[in-house]
């Protein structure tokens, strides 16, 4: 039986899977890419802590291993993220719970937690009910 325009209906092709289209200089450049992107992520300043300090957590001596590790983060003393020495003079390894502590007894400290350092947001005043009574009043 042929579908209303009077033609068979083609059966899709196979399509080629993401492998069978790579050539050899694909793979090659894929790699490369690769390493230049390890390379760049080695310049941050938390792959850079990683490697300078031991992997144990500044406050609770907590240790971490490969499987953990994405739970262990770079404090800076300062508060300022900007302020990076090559030396890590700025920089502690704590984990997620300390981590928060430590934020938690700078807002304390100084009074100011990051919802308040940022712009107000105004109430809105006008009310859409104020009208109401009069239009649902039958005449």
């Amino acid at each position: 039986m042929l579908p209303l325009g009077g033609t068979a209906s083609r059966v899709p092709e196979k399509r080629r899977t993401m492998s069978s289209i790579k050539t050899s200089a694909e793979v090659d450049r894929i790699i490369a890419q690769s390493r230049r992107d390890a390379a760049k992520r080695d310049l941050g300043y938390r792959e850079r802590a990683l490697k300078m300090y031991p992997w144990i957590c500044g406050r609770c001596a907590r240790e971490f291993t490969r499987a953990n590790l994405p739970e262990l983060t770079v404090h800076h003393r300062n508060h300022d993220h900007d302020f990076n020495p090559a030396d890590g003079s700025n920089w502690e390894l704590l984990c997620v719970y300390c981590h928060d502590n430590e934020h938690s007894r700078y807002v304390d400290h100084t009074g100011v937690s990051a919802l308040d350092a940022e712009d107000k947001v105004t109430p809105a005043t006008g009310n859409p009910f104020a009208n109401l009574k009069s239009l649902l009043k039958r005449e």
